[in-house]
């Protein structure tokens, strides 16, 4: 099982906190460093000192990096031609040496498409574009040097591109697509079990091996060495213990251990710990130290 730290800068956080989180995560020894996409705020949070463009801060991190892994989780197809975001991503690709994740989806947030001016079409319209720009991207990175690429769609057309630059990794870096299950707030382990199951046979359909796929998860993360911590920790993050307990990876380093645990049994081989309180870099070292190791 490899653990990734994910965070969500919308709801406040600069360049350099972001860089802090990230350089503690590879320290401590994470697999990856992956954060949102996304331009406003939720909830009741300020939001200050504002928004950070994802793929900005991930080239920044790129270069001040060495090991772990960077990505976006995810990036909304609403948000970038899938031109212009072929080369960005290819271009992190090389400033990190090949590290770096491309989590895309529909994009869901109505109002920060409206607070910044990005049109926000009917979702099947989205999953139309989605699935485009899936095609469009990968088909750029693919296409041999030398070569060039084509595609006619419903929404983007593409004609005669050399498909440069390539990105480090090849064929192409990993894609990781983001959804949800049957309902809107899945309730763990059960509910993503069922979701797993749909991707399995969605691949046997398609004639794909099921076992080609790699299965995660995201979940919110609050631990803490004793009960004490714990819930000061739940309360520095406006959460319910007892909710994190039941809705999320919550309480002492054996319990979130045996919920990680849980994922794992199901074909989880990934679990995107969602950080929350990004100046508590303690909180890092304590999963690093007595959870970690666990998994």
């Amino acid at each position: 099982m490899k653990l990734r730290i994910f965070t969500e800068p919308q709801q406040g956080a600069d360049y350099q906190t972001l860089r802090n989180v990230a350089l503690a995560a590879e320290e401590l020894g994470f697999d990856a460093f992956f954060r949102s996409d996304h331009y406003l705020k939720m909830g009741s949070v300020s939001g200050l000192p504002g928004p950070t463009d994802a793929w900005a801060t991930l080239a920044g991190l790129a270069v001040e990096t060495g090991r772990i892994r960077l990505g976006t989780l995810v990036t909304a197809a609403t948000f970038r031609l899938p031109g212009p975001l072929a080369i960005i991503v290819a271009q992190v690709d090389q400033m990190s040496g090949g590290r770096v994740e491309l989590g895309l989806g529909t994009g869901w947030f109505e109002a920060e498409h409206a607070a910044y001016g990005i049109p926000f079409p009917p979702l099947g319209e989205r999953f139309g574009r989605l699935e485009e720009q899936l095609t469009v991207i990968t088909g750029l990175w693919g296409i041999p040097e030398g070569q060039t690429f084509s595609f006619d769609g419903a929404h983007y057309r593409v004609s005669d591109s050399p498909g440069l630059p390539k990105p480090a990794q090849r064929p192409r870096p990993p894609v990781v697509l983001g959804g949800g299950g049957a309902r809107r707030t899945p309730r763990l382990a059960a509910d993503s079990a069922a979701g797993f199951a749909r991707v399995r046979e969605a691949c046997e359909a398609a004639g794909r091996y099921p076992a080609s796929m790699t299965y995660s998860v995201a979940q919110t993360v609050c631990c803490g060495k004793d009960e004490a911590e714990f819930r000061r920790r739940a309360a520095a993050i406006g959460e319910d213990p007892e909710d994190l307990r039941a809705n999320a990876i919550g309480g002492t380093p054996s319990e979130v251990a045996a919920k990680i645990a849980e994922f794992a049994e199901i074909g989880a081989e990934r679990v995107y710990l969602q950080v929350l309180d990004l100046h508590d870099l303690g909180h890092l070292e304590l999963i690093a130290s007595d959870v970690l190791p666990q998994v």
